[in-house]
């Protein structure tokens, strides 16, 4: 029987806010796609790609870090580890806003509409993120869903309120998108400061040696995290600059409906990796292992039926999502080319965890290093094969299976486990769910 209290705990909160927040994007990018004509989309899309790996830089040193020496420690060792991480966060945001300011110098010298947006933009945007990026880590750390909700929805609940102002007013276009964009993204910054979450006050605490710790663990993990950024992003940009931005937007419609994956994936990746920190912190290895299958397993029965459903009715999505200008092109069969491969989405991203965890950032490094090859070789490969979005798409999907098995046969060497038994547990743990949903069913039928 699923009780009120079920309703409280963190696996349902993190699962509850990232669906919350997800339906506001998709909405929000709908009201992009029908605005803005293909090429503005296409260039916004670039922006974010660069965007976020700028945030990779920042994140991929620090949030990691934060959560694994954070989670389950003393008070004074917190305030020390939270104190170092916000130093970091400070000088890695004034280093990536001066290189901005020298990039500004050679603007006369450049051609390209998109790349001169982008160098206008991308600084500002940057120092705007950080008020809130650093307390996003502390509350996974400690767990506190209800607040990250809380401060996604300002973010996410202004955004979408402006842009149908904007719409409403025809004044909607891309500067008036990225003055937007940063000043939510202050907004979320102020509910922050003004419900004492950012803890900044810490910095005063910070220590050489926990700086220390924290960089040498984070000169690995930050390497791993720009790879995966660019892993995730190189298609966009061969795309954008070989293509055009209008394909470019074609290609990140389904990129973007593929949050119907990264719902229960990125819930189940927070509290995952949480509760497997906090297993280590307290030396209990066997019982990190079983917490790794369980989650690999769960998402993966759980993308199954995902999957068949978009089969069915991609079509249709685009068709929501985009407006009818998207209809009869690449979209929706490169949506279902992306949600087939994401069965192995869970598999590739736990493993990535664990060798974080397990403090073998290095290895983690190689593996995103390895799949960032085989998404650039596969997708110039796809573009000079065929010159159309189908050969970029086809082609690049070999990287997540080179993944897999590089992160596999890595992790063999520190942690014992099968493929078989993660399906075991995953499948056992899936009848528990829904043996519990069952009951529930049949007793409210009572």
């Amino acid at each position: 029987m699923i009780k009120l209290s079920d309703l409280k705990n963190k696996h349902f909160l993190a699962l509850t806010g990232n669906l919350v927040i997800s339906v506001f994007s998709l909405i929000t990018m709908s009201l992009l796609y029908r605005s803005l004509s293909k090429a503005e989309v296409g260039v916004w899309f670039l922006f974010l790609g660069i965007q976020s790996l700028a945030e990779a830089i920042r994140a991929g040193f620090l949030s990691t870090a934060a959560v694994k020496f954070y989670a389950g420690t003393e008070k004074n060792r917190g305030l020390e580890v939270l104190g170092s991480v916000w130093f970091i966060a400070l000088a890695i945001t004034l280093i990536l806003v001066i290189l901005n300011a020298i990039l500004l110098l050679f603007l006369p010298l450049i051609h390209n509409p998109a790349t001169i947006i982008i160098i206008k933009w991308i600084g500002i945007t940057f120092i705007s993120s950080l008020p809130f990026t650093v307390p996003i880590w502390i509350l996974i750390a400690d767990e506190d869903y209800t607040y990250l909700l809380r401060l996604r929805l300002v973010n996410s609940i202004s955004m979408f309120l402006i842009i149908i102002i904007l719409i409403y007013s025809k004044e909607m276009n891309l500067r008036n998108l990225f003055i937007l964009n940063i000043a939510t993204n202050l907004l979320t910054g102020i509910f922050c400061f003004l419900n004492k979450l950012t803890h900044i006050g810490a910095i005063l605490k910070s220590t050489k040696s926990t700086i220390n710790e924290i960089a040498k663990f984070g000169k690995f993990t930050i390497a791993s995290s720009i790879s995966v950024i660019l892993f995730s992003n190189v298609s966009t940009f061969i795309i954008s600059y070989f293509l055009g931005p209008a394909s470019l937007a074609i290609y990140n419609l389904p990129g973007r409906l593929m949050t119907i994956i990264e719902i229960p994936l990125g819930s189940s990746l927070g509290t995952g990796m949480t509760a497997m920190a906090s297993a280590l912190n307290k030396n209990n290895k066997e019982n990190f292992i079983y917490i790794f299958k369980k989650y690999t397993g769960l998402l993966t029965f759980a993308i199954i039926p995902i999957i068949i459903f978009v089969f069915i009715f991609s079509d249709l999505a685009v068709n929501i999502i985009g407006g009818v200008k998207y209809n009869n092109t690449e979209a929706a069969n490169i949506f279902r080319v992306m949600i087939f491969f994401s069965i192995l989405y869970p598999i590739d991203r736990f493993h990535g965890v664990v060798l974080d965890l397990l403090h073998l950032p290095q290895i983690n490094l190689q593996k995103v290093l390895v799949m960032l090859l085989f998404t650039i070789i596969g997708s110039s490969l796809g573009y000079f094969a065929l010159h159309n979005l189908y050969g970029i798409v086809y082609f690049s999907r070999i990287s997540i299976i080179s993944g897999v098995l590089f992160g596999y046969y890595s992790l063999q060497k520190h942690i014992k486990y099968t493929f078989l038994e993660i399906i075991k547990v995953g499948w056992r743990e899936t009848n528990v769910i829904l043996k519990r949903v069952s009951d529930t069913v049949i007793n409210f039928k009572k």
